[in-house]
């Protein structure tokens, strides 16, 4: 049987956080852990607009392209849970430290990479240090922002969240045309140089319980996790038959429910596995997680396909493409700040619902638009309306992943979701582009036709599945 052990420092922070540090205004502590998080996140979609210089310059295949937005989302999804028990052992300000170093370090690595396997090795070590930032800023702002002003500031931090999607394909492209592709990845280190400060200045430590860490629970979800996207992404190449496919799906299976065996008993013994199946018996966490995992694998696996489209079949450089997803992207900055207070006084349901179903919505539009060729103009309303859907999404679905959850659980909760999404994104883009070249689509300007149409409206298909998922969400929040 394994003991939990809980450390002085753990104990405090078991008190809820109404006090937090006030040396500095609470602006700045919001500035400080949402740095990180913008560059964590920034780096999810950065590359979408240069994935065409990219593999002209290494000779990538289309698989290859892929993966260096799978390496990085799946290395990500992978070591979060592990990345926030270890935070809650050593202290989440700490990792998090220790994230933007490992962070930074591969973000040179791959702006220095001459070959495919080398930028999706750097890619991948990239999105560990990034497992170690995103969860657990937002942990760390929930513990130094008094809980009236909570759902304020969360949404806030969504808005940074939606500022780096939508900076993503912006900056990628900017970046591209004025220099090169691998200034994508230098940007990265004096963004971190200025994050560090900040963090260890205004952010106080968080602790939650100590408990050892399972291992096991975090090879069997990370391995789940893994060869579940591995053999979806080769199912094309492979053949869906054959074994190099179907081995990884099976085993796939095979470990989640290796790991529910686990965690199951580890709760009899009164131990927390690496993800507690009991964060379960919450509404909002469970209807969050359904929403995430919809709501990614539709939006991101959208988003790679139609930044090549836009410069593929349009002809618009990698700047001028970034600049038209603009209306989709950049909407939710100001549109998440707005939901997340509404949310905290109307609850997470109606904001989640009304803009996951703008978002199926507009999915479907963009189907109808690219299998006609249509011009930019045509895109814009639809564009919009994504948007406004994504905002609407993004802080709500944070909010409601930490309803009713005490404070010992807000790192492994929001760990969980983060995962939960990276995971969604990894899966969208393997399936919308396994879907596309089941189709007969080939990255050409006719190479689109038949073929877009069909992946995009499986994207459309996943985010449906959330907006229904959204109508069991807390009417309110509640108080832990």
């Amino acid at each position: 049987m394994s003991t939990t052990l809980v450390s002085p420092d753990a104990i405090t922070d078991r008190r809820p956080p109404a006090r937090p540090d006030r040396r500095f205004p609470l602006w700045l502590v919001l500035v400080a852990v949402s740095l990180p998080m913008f560059m964590a996140t920034l780096d999810n979609l950065v590359m979408t607009t240069a994935l065409p210089v990219i593999r002209a310059d290494l000779g990538a295949t289309v698989g290859e392209l892929s993966w260096f937005v799978n390496a990085y989302t799946l290395s990500f999804a992978t070591f979060m849970l592990a990345a926030a028990a270890l935070g809650d052992r050593i202290g989440r300000r700490r990792m998090m430290l220790g994230g933007i170093a490992v962070f930074t370090l591969a973000s040179i690595a791959s702006a220095l990479s001459t070959t495919p396997e080398a930028l999706i090795a750097a890619r991948g070590v990239q999105g560990l240090g990034a497992a170690a930032i995103m969860p657990l800023s937002l942990s760390l702002l929930a513990a130094n922002v008094p809980d009236r002003l909570r759902p304020a500031a969360i949404g806030i931090w969504g808005g940074v969240s939606g500022l780096g999607v939508a900076l993503g394909p912006v900056v990628g492209g900017a970046v591209v045309d004025g220099i090169n592709w691998e200034a994508i990845f230098w940007i990265n280190v004096p963004v971190a140089m200025l994050a560090v400060p900040l963090v260890q200045l205004t952010v106080r430590e968080s602790r939650g319980v100590w408990q050892r860490i399972d291992l096991l629970g975090t090879a069997l979800l990370g391995s789940t996790v893994f060869a579940g996207v591995w053999g979806i992404v080769h199912g094309n190449d492979d053949g869906w038959g054959s074994s190099a496919v179907v081995l990884p799906l099976v085993l796939s299976a095979a470990l989640l429910a290796a790991y529910v065996a686990h965690a199951l008993r580890r709760q009899r013994l009164g131990s927390d596995a690496v993800l507690p199946l009991r964060l379960f018996s919450s509404r909002g966490f469970t209807v969050a997680n359904l929403i995430g995992l919809g709501f990614s694998m539709g939006i991101f696996g959208t988003v790679f396909l139609l930044a090549q489209y836009l410069q593929v079949v349009q002809g618009y450089t990698p700047l001028e493409a970034g600049l038209r997803t603009l209306p989709w992207t950049a909407a939710p900055m100001v549109v998440a700040p707005v939901a997340g207070i509404l949310a905290g006084r109307i609850g997470v349901r109606i904001p989640l619902f009304v803009g996951l179903l703008a978002q199926t919505v507009a999915l479907v539009w963009f189907a109808a638009l690219t299998e006609a060729m249509a011009p930019y103009a045509d895109f814009v309303p639809p564009l919009l309306l994504a948007g406004v859907g994504m905002g609407l999404t993004f802080a709500p679905s944070a909010t409601a992943v930490l309803d009713g959850l005490p404070e010992d659980d807000f790192a492994t909760a929001s760990s969980a979701n983060s995962t939960v999404r990276e995971f969604g994104t990894a899966l969208g883009v393997a399936v919308l582009v396994a879907v596309f070249e089941s189709s007969g689509g080939t990255i050409s300007p006719t190479g689109y036709d038949g073929a877009i149409g069909p992946a995009i409206l499986t994207g459309a298909a996943a985010v449906a599945l959330g907006t229904i998922a959204a109508l069991f969400a807390p009417g309110r929040q509640t108080r832990s």
